[in-house]
């Protein structure tokens, strides 16, 4: 079960920064710091805390646990977990969660190329000029933002063939604290706006009446639980590139500590900025692409905070969809016998073609549903129950406890089988009933 590629994170840093990577997405931007507003203020923050942690330091940990220890990603990593009880079916069953990755893949490459469109719309001035609705418009009408979308493609893939030391490791080292440096400077200047005060006073006075209501930590849970990227599969396979030498207990910890600082940078830069001009800090698309760039638009230098923005977001696109590709690229590097370029090639060019006729908002919208409110979640199902239910106790805890200070014991135990598992179902029908919480 050891991992034998030489394709493996040459430090720590670069390991934790590639899955703080993975985990920095869109919805820490465009979702965390609406909910966090609309759920109680600070009052927020008890329950997303406490579901962070567990998460991160249950769900990351098995995740990266399983990967190590199989060397592969969710179908050969399935395949071995259910050989252990002398059961066949697990390569099936790892195929589901790499479906949603690629799902992901697909949408999300789509949206950062909106991202990147936006970045040389506000470098340009270009926004200004024609307006946020209508720019945006322009962007999600059918086939409007394809050499936007090539681009994104076409980076992503040239970062991963250049492996994972070079490629992942490396570009993750620069871009992540870019990420933090960039918001923290827009967060800085927003401050400074007239009326930013009301954005603080909506993030953070706190209503505790809110920790009465069941919405809050059901909204709590699934903001935290999306939040880390737990998918059953790709933090499955940045495991698989771990180290034996490395803490894997502590490497999620940390992981999880810095996707909240990023959430709580980016209601700092966004939320008070909004309010600073009355605007509505609604969630999704409309706030990023609308609301901002028409904030933006209102200060002085507008143009050069607006490109800093969706740098800033560009970042954090890029790395999660590097590891989206590279769960999807792995498959297929195992299954049929490619090299690293072709299937990184092969995945690239099958996530652009699809990629090409969701391109409109509305067909985006409905595949993006679709695959995070069941593919996804059924996904991340599955792996804790692979992880925590099928392989052994101690099979999970030998990987677990190797490089580490302290042993995981019979608390660990009761988190991760009785609880995390769990909430993963709990999770997967509340996404229905809701129609998504994450």
């Amino acid at each position: 079960m050891e991992n034998k590629s030489k394709n493996t994170f040459n430090t720590r840093l670069g390991f934790i920064l590639a899955s703080v990577g993975s985990a920095i997405g869109m919805g820490n931007i465009w979702m965390f710091p609406y909910r966090l507003g609309q759920n109680g203020g600070a009052a927020f923050l008890i329950p997303y805390f406490l579901f962070i942690v567990l998460f991160g330091y249950v769900g990351l940990s098995g995740e990266f646990a399983l990967g190590r220890m199989t060397g592969t990603g969710p179908i050969g990593a399935y395949d071995t977990a259910m050989k252990t009880r002398g059961w066949k079916g697990g390569k099936f069953l790892g195929a589901i969660p790499l479906i949603g990755s690629f799902g992901i893949a697909i949408g999300y490459s789509v949206i950062v190329g909106w991202v990147l469109r936006s970045m040389f719309g506000s470098l340009t001035n270009q926004i200004a000029r024609t307006g946020a609705e209508a720019y945006f418009a322009q962007a999600t009408s059918s086939f409007g933002s394809v050499p936007w979308h090539l681009i994104v493609i076409l980076l992503t893939a040239f970062i991963l063939m250049r492996g994972v030391t070079k490629g992942i490791e490396k570009i993750n080292a620069v871009l992540m604290p870019a990420f933090f440096i960039l918001f923290f400077i827009i967060a800085i200047r927003v401050a400074f706006l007239p009326g930013s005060l009301e954005g603080y006073k909506y993030l953070f006075i706190p209503d505790w009446s809110a920790l009465l209501k069941v919405n809050t930590w059901i909204m709590a849970m699934g903001q935290a639980f999306f939040s880390l990227s737990i998918t059953g599969s790709g933090m499955i396979i940045y495991g698989s590139y771990l180290s034996k030498s490395e803490n894997i207990i502590h490497s999620s910890c940390m992981t999880a500590l810095l996707d909240t600082c990023a959430a709580l940078l980016a209601g700092l830069a966004i939320i008070p900025a909004v309010f600073a001009f009355q605007m509505d800090p609604a969630s999704g698309p409309p706030l990023m692409f609308i609301t901002l760039p028409k904030v933006f638009s209102q200060i002085p230098f507008g143009n050069v905070i607006g490109t800093i923005f969706f740098l800033s977001v560009l970042f954090a696109g890029i790395t999660s969809l590097m590891n989206m590709f590279e769960v999807c690229g792995e498959a297929l590097q195992k299954s049929l016998g490619l090299s690293r370029h072709s299937a990184i090639a092969l995945a690239s060019g099958l996530i652009f073609l699809i990629g090409l006729f969701i391109e409109n908002e509305a067909r985006l919208g409905s595949w993006m549903d679709v695959i995070t409110i069941y593919v996804v979640p059924f996904g991340a199902l599955l792996g804790a129950f692979m992880i925590y239910w099928v392989l052994d106790t101690k099979i999970i805890h030998k990987e677990l406890n190797l490089g580490a200070g302290k042993s995981v014991g019979k608390l660990f135990t009761f988190l991760s089988k009785y609880v995390y598992a769990i909430l993963t179902v709990v999770v997967f029908i509340l996404g229905i009933i809701y129609g998504g919480i994450g």
